[in-house]
């Protein structure tokens, strides 16, 4: 996939968009954290993304880190060569056991090509993603958008990025992911900053409700 500008793409949003030019404008640029690297890095991201679903950033990073420790490497032949006492030991649920579990064994057996998913397109990562356990189509699309930075991902179900629309245009409510599917279509093809910027938004714009 070709590489792009966030720079370049927050210029064309804040031209596209009055309102998130005003938020582009306060934020500054665009600061996407750095994709995990090494030949295990897009199994790394997934496997980070299992453990820390449904928890409280403080208590999923002791979970990763005691995952870390009983497994060594995070990769899927460390993660399948550990027993599954010592995984639960770290602090595992059953079912984020099963999900991580699934996700090696979907690397070891092909069914989850890891090594091709660069150069797929989104639908299809999204797809191949989703048939994993225990991930769903925000696990995907934050993959999509963080760690193979795509730049048109438009995360519909995550509620900051509903709350931030809904701050940046001064909405009474939160969109539906369908309304913000819509929404979202001025910002093509820059969906993923205009979702870091919403993301934002939320941190730097008070509404006074009612």
């Amino acid at each position: 996939m070709a590489k792009w500008s966030s720079r370049a793409a927050a210029r064309e949003l804040a031209a596209a968009d009055p309102a998130l030019a005003r938020v582009i404008e306060a934020v500054g640029p665009p600061r996407l954290p750095r994709p995990f690297g090494g030949p295990h890095g897009h199994f790394v991201a997934l496997a980070r993304s299992i453990v820390f679903q449904q928890l409280a950033g403080a208590a999923a990073a002791t979970i990763w880190r005691r995952v870390g420790d009983v497994v060594g490497d995070v990769t899927p032949a460390g993660v399948l060569g550990v027993g599954d006492d010592l995984l639960r030991s770290a602090g595992l649920s059953r079912a984020k056991l099963a999900s991580l579990t699934d996700l090696a064994l979907a690397v070891t057996d092909g069914r989850l090509d890891l090594g091709r998913v660069a150069r797929q397109p989104d639908a299809e990562v999204h797809q191949d993603l989703v048939g994993v356990r225990g991930i769903g189509p925000w696990t995907a699309d934050m993959f999509l958008l963080f760690q193979l930075r795509r730049p048109d991902v438009w995360p519909t179900g995550d509620l900051g990025v509903r709350r931030g629309y809904a701050l940046v245009h001064r909405l009474e409510a939160d969109p539906s992911p369908a309304e913000l599917l819509e929404f979202g279509a001025p910002y093509q093809p820059w969906r993923s900053v205009a979702a870091w910027y919403m993301w934002r938004a939320v941190h730097t714009i008070t509404r006074e409700r009612g």
